[in-house]
C-alpha cells in the first residue's frame, strides 16, 4: 500500500505545546505501553506499519517540518517537500510525481492520501487497505472515506452519497454548515468528509500535467513557488463524475483543539503535575521542569512550555487562535533531525540554550558572521571539530569559537550541552553550511 500523509499547519490551537516551527502532530502527548509518550505522527506511523510492514508511507510536507520527521521517525519515512505553501492540490501532485520519479511507484498502483494527525484505532487502517483495493479496481477515478457523523459538526465538509450502502455513488459535496443545517445533511445520509482519498496514481499526474506546466518531478519541485494556490476538493473532487464513497463506522477523531485533545488523552496528568480530588474534567499537560498544582478546578487545562503557559475552560480553548496570533516570541523549543534545543535566557545580546543531541548525530558543519558562541558540555560523550581541529570532549569541557569560525559537534552517546550565543545582532539567519573538509 502506497499512502500520502499529509502534514502541514502550525497548530496554534494547541499553544503553547505548539507554535510556528512545531505543528501539533509532533507532540508526544499519548503514553506508550513502556511508559514513554509517542506523537501522532509517531503513533500514526506505527499503527500503518503495525496493518502493512510492507506500506510505502510518504509525508508531504513543508521543509520546517522535515527535521521534526526526522527526529521521531527516522530516516526510512519518504518525504516530499513543499518549497512553500501552495495548498493540498499542488502538494498531492507533488508527493505523486515523488513516488513516481524518486520511488518508481507504477502509474497504475492505487496511492492512499490521508491527514497525519487523526486519532483513530486498527479498523481504520484496514479500512484504508480496503479503500486502496477498491480505487486499484478502477471502477472510480477517486475513492473517498466517509466518516460516519456521530454529532451535526460545523468543522467538516459532508459526503451525501446515493445510497446508504457500504460502498456507493457521491451525490453531491456540501461545504461546512450550520449546526442545523449539518443536522438536515445527516438526515439525508450524509457523511463528515475527513480529507481521505484513494486513486490510481496515473489519475492524479495526468490531472496535475492538465492543470500545470511541468515535466517531472524535479521540475514541478523548481516551479513550484509559481503554481496557484488550490485544495484539491476545488481542483479535482468536485469537478470529477466517477468518484465513489466508502462508509467508515469506526473511531475517528480531528484532535485540532485542546477540548477534543484531552477527550483522548489516557491519564489526566502529562508531566509534572498534581490535582487535588475537588477538580473534576481537568488535564494538566506540562514540558516545564517545575510542577503544576490545580485544585478545585473543572472542565479546565493547564499546559505550560517553554513558549508559555494556558489555563482555559475546555470549551473556551477553542477559540485560542486570534490570541495566539498576537504573541511575537522567539522560539523557545524545536526538534531537528539530531536532536532538539530549548532556550534558557534572552537577552539584548546573548542567548542561552540547552541543547540535546541524539547518538551518533551532529549538527552541520557551519559558521556564524555576527555572534561568537562557547559551549559547555553537561554531559555525555563526543567530538567537536572546530576549522577543521577535531577535538574530544565530555563533561565539563569548554569550547569556543568566534565569529566567522567553522564548527560543528558530534555525539558518541546522548550529548547535552549548553550553548551561549554573544552578539549585538542574533538571527537564526545568521548561519552559513559547510562540508566537512575531511
Amino acid at each position: 500500500m502506497n499512502i500520502i500523509l499529509l502534514s502541514g499547519g502550525s497548530g496554534k490551537r494547541l499553544w503553547p505545546l505548539s507554535n510556528d516551527i512545531r505543528s501539533k502532530q509532533f507532540i508526544k502527548i499519548f503514553k506508550r505501553e513502556d511508559g514513554t509518550y509517542e506523537s501522532m505522527v509517531q503513533r500514526v506511523y506505527r499503527q500503518i506499519k503495525q496493518a502493512d510492514p510492507d506500506a510505502t508511507v510518504t509525508i508531504a510536507t513543508s521543509k520546517t517540518q522535515v527535521s521534526a520527521i526526522h527526529n521521531q521517525l527516522g530516516d526510512g519515512v519518504g518525504i516530499s517537500v513543499e518549497p512553500c505553501r501552495r495548498d493540498t492540490f499542488p502538494a498531492i501532485a507533488l508527493a505523486s510525481a515523488y513516488l513516481a520519479d524518486v520511488m518508481g511507484v507504477s502509474p497504475e498502483e492505487p496511492v492512499v492520501v490521508c491527514p497525519v494527525d487523526p486519532y483513530v484505532e486498527d479498523d481504520y487502517f484496514a479500512a484504508l487497505t480496503g479503500l486502496a483495493e477498491q480505487a486499484a479496481k478502477g471502477e472510480a477515478n477517486l475513492v473517498l472515506m466517509g466518516m460516519e457523523p456521530t454529532y451535526p459538526s460545523e468543522k467538516y465538509g459532508y459526503i451525501i452519497p446515493e445510497s446508504d450502502a457500504p460502498l456507493a455513488k457521491v451525490k453531491t459535496f456540501k461545504e461546512k454548515p450550520t449546526a442545523a443545517v449539518a443536522a438536515e445533511y445527516i438526515s439525508q445520509g450524509a457523511l463528515w468528509n475527513g480529507g481521505v482519498f484513494a486513486y490510481q496514481l496515473r489519475y492524479v499526474l495526468e490531472k496535475a500535467h492538465a492543470l500545470m506546466d511541468f515535466t517531472d518531478y524535479d521540475d514541478l519541485f523548481a516551479k513550484y513557488d509559481t503554481l496557484t494556490k488550490i485544495s484539491f476538493d476545488y481542483a479535482v473532487v468536485e469537478k470529477e463524475d466517477k468518484i465513489q464513497v466508502q462508509r467508515f463506522s469506526g473511531a475517528w477523531k480531528d484532535l485540532g483543539t485542546w477540548n477534543t485533545l484531552t477527550e483522548s488523552m489516557g491519564e489526566a496528568v502529562v508531566g509534572k503535575g498534581v490535582l487535588d480530588d475537588t477538580c473534576t474534567g481537568v488535564h494538566i499537560v506540562n514540558e516545564m521542569d517545575v510542577p503544576i498544582l490545580a485544585m478545585g478546578l473543572h472542565d479546565v487545562v493547564v499546559s505550560a512550555s517553554p513558549e508559555g503557559i494556558l489555563v482555559a475552560d475546555k470549551d473556551r480553548s477553542s477559540y485560542i487562535k486570534p490570541f495566539v496570533d498576537q504573541f511575537e516570541q522567539q522560539i523557545m523549543f524545536a526538534e531537528k533531525s539530531w536532536g532538539n534545543f530549548k532556550v534558557l535566557d534572552v537577552e539584548k545580546e546573548s542567548m542561552t540554550i540547552k541543547v540535546t543531541l541524539n547518538p551518533g548525530q551532529s549538527m552541520n558543519y557551519h559558521s556564524h558572521r555576527n555572534r561568537d558562541e562557547v559551549w559547555v558540555v553537561i554531559s555525555g560523550r563526543g567530538r567537536t571539530i572546530v576549522d577543521g581541529f577535531e577535538q574530544v570532549v565530555k563533561a565539563g569541557d569548554v569550547i569556543t569559537m568566534s565569529a566567522g569560525c567553522r564548527h560543528t559537534v558530534v555525539a558518541d552517546t546522548e550529548l547535552k550541552l549548553i550553548e551561549v550565543q554573544l552578539g549585538e545582532e542574533i538571527s537564526v539567519q545568521d548561519k552559513q553550511k559547510f562540508q566537512l573538509e575531511y
